[in-house]
């Protein structure tokens, strides 16, 4: 049985689709001004500060972070540097209780939902108080009470996890929704394909995030795809699209304000491309001078999204220098306490490596652990922070 409904020609004609080209949705132009046309969004003054408040907070954390990491201090780390529009703009178009299953760089969703500067160090230095026990690498956040899923490391996992969780929303009938994040190198993963497919087929409440940064790594977009981004592939699965320009966080909360209204009332999916640049490395690990020019970057650092939303705030006499000034040196001030004393806390206890894998705890596990406690022992000058040390452990 098929299920084409395409119209019958006796003329063999092919086409690649490249008549069908979207359009970027903008609203604020980098000066903070309305683009001629445009309408302004319904966005208040208490919101508004909010999101600004946790772009700049998250500006300021990377910054800070990536110092520490370079001084030996943290292993390792990833900045949203040049993304915040996009990812705290959508993030606060939802409702808090929508599920948010993100990528690695979305720090900033979690900044705006409210997890504490204390929360963000607890996870980096995986101490005693981090909600993962010390298990995950930097940056891997969680927080079941935000409604944001702990990061996975392999790469485009969350997508169709989504999915499944927004089948579930949907079952469940308490009109909400789930956002994924991810990136266009992303996109190019079976994963990302099959997410799509599985959400119009069930017909799930998902919106689908693409931060089109510019960079996959060191993968250029040029060379990633042929086609006009990763928008047009919606069409192949029947799925709503937009696309907008990521560093306008009007704009991005504009859409994803009526994306959120389309998939809890229809549970009809959609897919985001947020148009944005990645100014900072892909992480600490990576060196950008390698693969793309200084002259590229400052060209993009010119279209700043938190730049941006300051001129529009300052337009409508909502902020100040006075007030950016203040902010900029609280926000340093309490980043900086704050990693001082996530430093000093001990490290998990050496039992939660094994106490909640199993419900109780096999033999093997516990034989391994005390492999482990022995060599510790046997070894203290190699563990001089180890796990438990001092608590029962080894």
């Amino acid at each position: 049985m098929t299920t084409t409904r395409s119209e019958v020609t006796y003329t063999p004609t092919f086409t690649d689709g490249d008549e069908f080209r979207l359009p970027t949705f903008k609203l604020l132009q980098q000066d903070g001004t309305l683009y001629d046309g445009a309408e302004a969004p319904d966005l208040d003054r208490d919101k508004a500060l909010r999101i600004y408040r946790a772009m700049l907070f998250t500006r300021v954390l990377d910054e800070r972070m990536m110092a520490a990491q370079r001084q030996g201090r943290l292993s390792f780390y990833m900045q949203c540097t040049g993304e915040e529009a996009a990812v705290i703009g959508s993030t606060a178009a939802l409702d808090d209780a929508d599920m948010i299953m993100a990528q690695y760089r979305e720090q900033g969703a979690l900044a705006y939902r409210g997890f504490t500067t204390d929360e963000f160090m607890n996870q980096l230095f995986g101490n005693e108080q981090d909600y993962g026990k010390g298990r995950q690498m930097p940056i891997h956040y969680g927080s079941a009470k935000l409604h944001y899923m702990t990061i996975s490391s392999p790469l485009a996992t969350q997508i169709p996890q989504a999915v499944g969780y927004a089948y579930g929303q949907k079952l469940a009938g308490e009109k909400h929704c789930t956002i994924t994040y991810f990136g266009e190198g992303a996109a190019s993963e079976g994963d990302f394909h099959a997410a799509l497919n599985m959400a119009t087929v069930h017909k799930v409440p998902v919106i689908f995030f693409c931060r089109n940064n510019g960079y996959a790594i060191s993968t250029p977009t040029i060379e990633q795809f042929a086609a006009d981004g990763v928008a047009p592939r919606a069409f192949g699965y029947k799925m709503q699209v937009i696309r907008v320009d990521g560093n306008d966080v009007l704009a991005v909360h504009e859409a994803t304000r009526i994306a959120r209204r389309m998939v809890v009332e229809n549970n009809s999916p959609v897919l985001i491309e947020a148009m944005t640049y990645r100014l900072a490395a892909h992480s600490s690990s990576d060196d950008p001078s390698g693969y793309r020019s200084r002259k590229e970057e400052e060209a993009w650092r010119e279209k700043d999204p938190i730049l941006r939303m300051r001129h529009w705030l300052q337009d409508r006499e909502w902020w100040s220098e006075d007030d950016e000034k203040a902010l900029q040196e609280s926000l340093r001030r309490e980043v900086l306490e704050t990693m001082k004393r996530a430093e000093k806390r001990q490290p998990p206890a050496l039992e939660t490596l094994v106490s909640d894998v199993y419900d109780v705890i096999t033999p093997a596990l516990a034989e391994q652990l005390e492999q482990l406690k022995a060599h510790i022992r046997k070894y203290p000058e190699a563990y001089p922070k180890s796990a438990g040390r001092g608590k029962g452990g080894a």
